[in-house]
């Protein structure tokens, strides 16, 4: 006889709030880097979020003097406050590499978009919300409300989208089983793939865009086989290491920017074969790789 699931009602999910704990800081993890990049690039706080404005105010990193000659490329991180190559390859990336690509581009650059899920190591909000299934209008997150208008409201066009994340051995053993109870459904559990790998969008597939990002980032770590069934994550694999998904219909942050040239990193920080520093060397590559393809075809 099979225990029939009930989905959590509000006392369940402020349980779960109240069991969530400070692991980090934020503001001296993130923010103090973020302050450092004030000489060469714009920086504009867009928002904090409600939970506590003081300790999570939110912040865009741009290009001094952005040129309307110039195609403009927006990179997110910590959307999943917990995967934390995200943040500090959004980081790493403005601190090592932009520079060197800003006569081609202007850049837009939202390092952590969850500072509360950074805190905790959490894969949702306060509420139980995971943003990146929220990227819709007036949706349920405001870490997703919050920056959707922060980048209407600068009125450029986005020609090109990273955004950066991870995919952990947690995703199994912790965030798959909470969301099942939270709503009642059975979750399938699948092998979490040892390796990077891309997430292209299956209405706007660019598939030469995510193979020179999986090139670049090949020399930095490696590349996530298929399983057995070939899938990864339960997704089809389309070429070696890029598995597709319908971005606006699942709400996705790679959606929202409505760019021509999109996709989402996936890093194994749990790989025996890597470090922290290599997780972040391949958001950095990844955006690196990905930019040297959109140089050359501009």
């Amino acid at each position: 006889m099979t225990t029939k699931l009930i989905p959590w009602g509000e006392s369940e999910k402020e349980k779960w709030f109240k069991e969530q704990t400070i692991k980090r800081s934020y503001l001296e993890e993130v923010v103090s880097k973020i302050k450092k990049l004030e000489e060469h690039f714009e920086i504009l706080q867009y928002g904090a979020l409600p939970y506590d404005e003081e300790k999570y105010p939110l912040f865009i990193i741009k290009s001094k003097n952005s040129s309307p000659d110039k195609r403009t490329v927006l990179i997110t991180g910590g959307v999943h406050g917990y995967e934390t190559s995200g943040v500090h390859g959004a980081l790493g990336f403005l601190e090592r590499e932009a520079l060197n690509n800003i006569d081609s581009f202007n850049f837009i650059v939202t390092p952590c978009i969850s500072p509360w899920g950074y805190e905790t190591i959490n894969r949702w909000n306060p509420k139980t919300v995971d943003p990146n299934r929220s990227f819709y209008v007036n949706g349920p997150a405001p870490e997703c409300n919050l920056v959707m208008k922060a980048i209407s409201d600068l009125g450029v066009e986005i020609f090109a989208h990273f955004d950066l994340h991870e995919t952990t051995d947690t995703d199994n053993t912790i965030f798959r089983p909470a969301l099942e109870k939270r709503d009642g459904i059975p979750q399938d559990v699948w092998d979490i793939p040892d390796g990077f790998y891309l997430v292209d969008d299956s209405d706007n597939p660019t598939p030469e865009f995510q193979k020179a990002i999986i090139d670049s980032v090949r020399k930095v770590t490696h590349i996530a086989p298929a399983d057995e069934s070939g899938k990864i994550i339960g997704s089809a694999v389309e070429q070696e290491g890029v598995i597709n998904y319908a971005l606006k219909k699942l709400h996705l942050c790679a959606s929202f920017s409505n760019a021509k040239f999109c996709t989402t990193t996936e890093v194994y920080p749990d790989s025996p074969k890597v470090t922290d520093e290599d997780c972040v060397n391949a958001q950095v590559a990844a955006i690196v790789g990905g930019l040297d393809y959109l140089i050359s075809r501009i």
